[in-house]
């Protein structure tokens, strides 16, 4: 048995697997001619999906350049990438409740359903942390006895979990997965110099956005080139020297961060 997930915007649908599968051909080939062959689809249906997906989704999916020796292309945003990520690992969780449904064909009636709601609320899950990045893994490395797992989030940001050799074996980690960084804003200090270089840390380097003051502390974005944006819990004290866009640095220890497979 299998599915079609789709996602859904007030205005219409901008993600369906053909519209996903387009994306990663321009991801791969840098050309939306070249893209369009690879679906299939006619260029004017490509160029119209892609239209399409820009004009519902909340940032840009794709970046084009004209002219030059190469005659100009296609790129995919970060923000794209994060996109297909999200897709393919709600799609892989979908399938998976699929692949289960068999086994319950032998509780008839209401028993049925009951056994499938149970199943697909623990496949569900939710976080309470602030930041959650999708990445691919690029390094599996030994340190002192320990594993760095390297996740590139896109072209410009990586960061590196720390994690127990038992972990990494469970999780059949290896280069190429797809997984999710987990990382809680009170975890992550901001700075306004820029912190040595450490193993164990992640410093990644940014401007200052979104002050939002509570009773207790003040949340913070630190926004990185790409757009990335990492969450942070700062005290008062420490915002009242700081000012929007100022330029900062987010660190985290890498044995923060909680790595999540949806394989």
């Amino acid at each position: 048995m299998t599915g079609h997930l789709s996602l859904q915007t007030p205005l219409g649908g901008v993600l369906t697997d053909q519209r996903v599968r387009l994306l990663e051909a321009i991801d791969r080939v840098g050309s939306l001619n070249r893209a369009a062959k690879e679906v299939p689809l006619s260029y004017k249906a490509a160029w119209d999906a892609l239209d399409r997906m820009n004009t519902l989704a909340p940032e840009p999916l794709v970046l084009r350049s004209v002219g030059g020796a190469g005659g100009g292309g296609t790129r995919l945003t970060d923000y794209a990438r994060q996109l297909i990520h999200l897709y393919r690992a709600m799609q892989s969780s979908q399938q998976d409740v699929l692949n289960r449904l068999p086994t319950l064909d032998a509780v008839p009636g209401d028993a049925d359903a009951a056994q499938l709601r149970t199943l697909i609320r623990r496949m569900t899950m939710k976080t309470s942390a602030r930041n959650q990045f999708a990445g691919t893994v690029v390094a599996l490395t030994d340190r002192q006895g320990l594993v760095d797992v390297v996740l590139a989030l896109g072209p410009q940001d990586r960061i590196t979990a720390t994690i127990t050799p038992e972990a990494a074996l469970d999780m059949g980690l290896c280069l190429g997965d797809e997984l999710f960084a987990l990382v809680k804003a009170p975890g992550v200090s901001v700075s306004r110099q820029a912190p040595a270089e450490q193993q164990g840390l992640n410093v990644l380097s940014g401007r200052l956005a979104g002050l939002r003051a509570t009773q207790r502390h003040v949340g913070c974005s630190v926004v990185r080139p790409s757009g990335l944006r990492i969450q942070a819990v700062m005290t008062d004290e420490w915002a009242a020297e700081c000012h929007p866009e100022q330029a900062v640095w987010a660190v985290f220890p890498s044995d923060s961060v909680v790595l999540v497979s949806f394989q």
